[in-house]
């Protein structure tokens, strides 16, 4: 007689001291790792299977999925599906890890031109440049045609930040109608604020961009310009800030569900619009360093959190990651609240000014988690081999650059 494969037996294992087989149990086979039942491979039998025979099996099987998922289409192994989350956020991570040395702190750091109209005609002129370092063309002020300076600069150190003052005499006519600005900001990647103080007293506030670094000084600033320079401010400075955003994506990582997603995201923005109030109104004063320093924690606190991922029982930031989002929070709006103070508030215009920063940065934190969502939809059921260990790379990518930027802060203290 023919056969068409070959079949191996085992006699049936003998029993261990403390194993017992019941009378009359049936035989049972079982395929050898990685061959399918019934198709002519190897089979085992047993007259009873020994306690823990199971669970070996189990082993068995989970390592040939782990080595499924290194095998490509055609090499005999399954392909295995990429988690599409960290597919995601690994990819966006590169792009943070390659700015990272450019950025590792984000400051807003745009200059400020400040210009005091005073009866006589004459004006007191404050100018803060920016810290960044000097491009390639530096700034120079737009001042009224046939101003000449008066006295020579005073300046005045305050850390890495240099203001001068100086006064200047343009001819008797008012400043009204002029064109006064900082030409250079667009190599300079920054802005500037305009603040003129006219003789009238009232108070002319805008912002200079790249495509706009020059203005003609209105009869007044409507409140409207308020808030659009203000919620572009806002904006820009959230997008511009690799440690905040990389905290968002942390949280994107950790929270299951579009719903626990949402309430996880408006306790966060809800935590920094409290002490970012605080602290530009005064009520709360606190040293930027140390706030910088504390930022960098919480996300490394995030990145631990991830790496606890899919444990049988979460721990608590898992459980209700509104309160640690909302708790870290506060954190990230003092360090919003330094850069504000730098820029200063409108007089008049502070709860405008102050609301639409605080709607700016909302309005960036919801379009970074907005495409990251999106590039996640688009990448859902896309094959990839990738092995199981890679779910935790985004988890070590956050936490080491937080970790850096921990040290780096640190050290800027002591």
């Amino acid at each position: 007689m023919v056969w068409s494969d070959r079949f191996a037996l085992w006699a049936a294992p003998r029993l261990g001291p403390r194993e017992v087989c019941p009378t009359g149990a049936p035989a049972r086979r079982r395929p050898a790792a990685g061959r399918a039942s019934g198709d002519g491979g190897t089979f085992r039998s047993a007259a009873c299977t020994r306690p823990g025979a199971a669970a070996r099996s189990v082993r068995d099987s989970r390592r040939g999925e782990r080595r499924s998922l290194l095998a490509w289409p055609g090499a005999g192994g399954t392909v295995g599906k990429m988690n599409v989350v960290r597919a995601t956020f690994v990819a966006a991570l590169v792009s943070f890890l390659a700015a990272a040395g450019a950025a590792m702190a984000h400051p807003l750091d745009p200059a400020l031109l400040e210009i005091r109209e005073s009866a006589d005609a004459t004006l007191d002129v404050l100018w803060r440049p920016p810290v960044s370092p000097p491009g390639d063309v530096p700034l120079q002020l737009v001042l009224p045609d046939g101003c000449a300076s008066l006295s020579a600069p005073i300046v005045t150190q305050n850390g890495p930040r240099a203001t001068l003052r100086w006064h200047t005499e343009c001819g008797t006519r008012p400043l009204v109608g002029q064109r006064i600005g900082v030409a250079g900001l667009r190599q300079y990647q920054t802005d500037a604020v305009l603040r003129v103080h006219l003789a009238d007293g009232r108070l002319i506030q805008t912002v200079l961009r790249g495509d706009a670094p020059v203005v003609t000084i209105p009869e007044r600033a409507g409140p409207l310009d308020v808030l659009r320079g203000y919620l572009r401010m806002g904006f820009e400075h959230i997008l511009s800030g690799p440690d905040h955003l990389l905290f968002v994506l942390g949280l994107v990582l950790l929270v299951r569900g579009r719903r626990r997603l949402l309430w996880t995201i408006t306790a966060f923005t809800a935590g920094h619009s409290v002490t970012l109030s605080l602290a530009v109104l005064g009520f709360v004063n606190i040293p930027p360093k140390p706030v910088e320093a504390l930022i960098a924690f919480t996300i490394f606190a995030v990145a631990v959190e991830l790496t606890r991922v899919g444990r049988v029982r979460p721990s608590r930031m898992q459980r209700f990651p509104w309160a640690m989002s909302f708790t870290f929070g506060l954190l990230h709006g003092l360090g919003f609240a330094g850069a504000l103070t730098q820029v200063g508030l409108p007089a008049g215009e502070i709860p405008l000014a102050l609301g639409s920063f605080n709607v700016g940065i909302e309005l960036g934190q919801l379009l970074f988690v907005a495409v990251t969502l999106l590039v996640r939809a688009g990448l859902r059921g896309f094959p990839f081999p990738w092995p199981k260990t890679a779910d935790l790379v985004p988890a070590y990518a956050i936490g080491s650059l937080a970790v850096l930027w921990m040290f780096e802060r640190l050290a800027a203290i002591f």
